[in-house]
């Protein structure tokens, strides 16, 4: 590999917090290097559209209070089609595969990158690393995700965060849920993993999470809260994942019948049938935003350091991720073997959840 002198930089899928500090710990350490780093705007498209979005980067532009929100600076996409762009000014353009390869190889060698760091799912990852090996320059990958079921890591950017935002949402609901003798029930993000759900369920000390990874019975979810107020406990706090499916097999979605939305709904109208005095919250893409917490912070960080040392080191095609307490890296076509990483039904979060009463499911 030649030696390096510019680096790009970009933030691909779904946003959350934590990306801008991702962003200025790469910069601020390939400043170190005496490298350049752009910017690439709306993922892969800055590089495909022409004329091209993209900026170059310096420490003040990370000046209060750019490195501390939420969101993405550079802007992502997570449309599902890497063939369909979308202009500026809102017409679209669909390009074949060997199209998107050569305007990304183009677009490149025109800003001199020698290499570029993708801060995104492993879905993203795989896509990008095709098309910097037909233009022949480096890539390495920062996993993000607030579900935190990326594979090979046990933490991604994002998630420390939307568990702290669903945590403080607990503890609002907690007041009035209490003063009403409520049950709240709670709908929040993660897809197909739970991890959330059952983590801000056990900080926010919920009676009740259900989660997509361990099965539950409505009739258990009724003697949890009955129990409860044998107990003295007027009010409860219900944790669902959106991702759960209803005892009869079935999934709730949203009108586009691809996004989960709506399970809180299904429980609040079932427990209300049996009498309890219950609403639905959803919590939505709150979920996503606020400033990171320090978990977040410390993590971009660590991983964009490690990203700048792997690209010195002349490495390629390698993923920063967190295991057993220290940051590593990996071989990208190693983590793209591994499945998303689900909570396990017999791991430590669950067994604490059960020892604080919280009913998850059954055993």
């Amino acid at each position: 590999m030649s030696e390096i002198k510019r680096i790009g930089v970009l933030t691909s899928g779904g946003d959350c917090a934590g990306l801008n500090t991702a962003i200025r710990a790469i910069t601020f350490g390939a400043l170190e290097k005496g490298w350049e780093v752009y910017g690439i705007h709306n993922a892969t498209d800055g590089l495909f559209v022409r004329p091209m979005w993209y900026q170059k980067l310096s420490m003040s532009d990370f000046n209060f209070p750019f490195a501390t929100l939420g969101g993405t600076m550079l802007g992502t996409n997570n449309s599902g089609n890497p063939h369909l762009l979308t202009r500026e000014d809102g017409t679209r353009e669909e390009l074949t595969d060997n199209e998107l390869i050569q305007r990304f190889t183009d677009g490149v060698k025109e800003l001199g990158l020698s290499a570029l760091v993708v801060i995104g799912g492993d879905g993203s990852m795989a896509i990008v690393s095709k098309y910097c090996k037909a233009a022949g320059i480096s890539m390495i990958g920062i996993p993000k995700t607030m579900d935190n079921d990326a594979p090979g890591t046990d933490l991604a950017i994002g998630f420390q965060t939307a568990r702290s935002v669903v945590t403080d949402a607990l503890d609002k609901l907690d007041t009035t849920a209490t003063s009403h003798n409520r049950v709240m029930v709670v709908e929040v993000m993660g897809r197909g993993a739970g991890h959330l759900a059952l983590e801000a369920a056990i900080s926010g000390f919920a009676d009740v999470a259900l989660i997509p990874e361990i099965p539950y019975t409505y009739e258990g979810l009724v003697n949890r809260l009955r129990q409860g107020i044998a107990q003295g406990r007027k009010h409860a706090l219900v944790v669902v994942a959106e991702g759960i499916k209803t005892p009869e097999g079935k999934h709730c979605y949203a009108l586009n019948g691809r996004t989960f939305s709506g399970v809180s709904s299904w429980v609040a109208e079932k427990l209300s049938a049996d009498g309890f005095n219950v609403r639905a919250n959803v919590l939505g893409h709150i979920q996503r935003a606020g400033s990171p917490v320090a978990g977040d912070r410390i993590l971009a960080s660590s991983f964009a350091v490690r990203a700048i040392e792997l690209l010195a080191e002349g490495k390629n095609n390698r993923v920063v991720i967190y295991k057993d307490g220290h940051v590593q890296d990996k071989d990208l076509d190693e983590i793209l073997k591994i499945a998303n990483t689900p909570v396990d039904p017999q791991g430590e979060m669950v067994k604490i959840a059960r020892g604080l009463g919280i009913y998850i499911g059954e055993n």
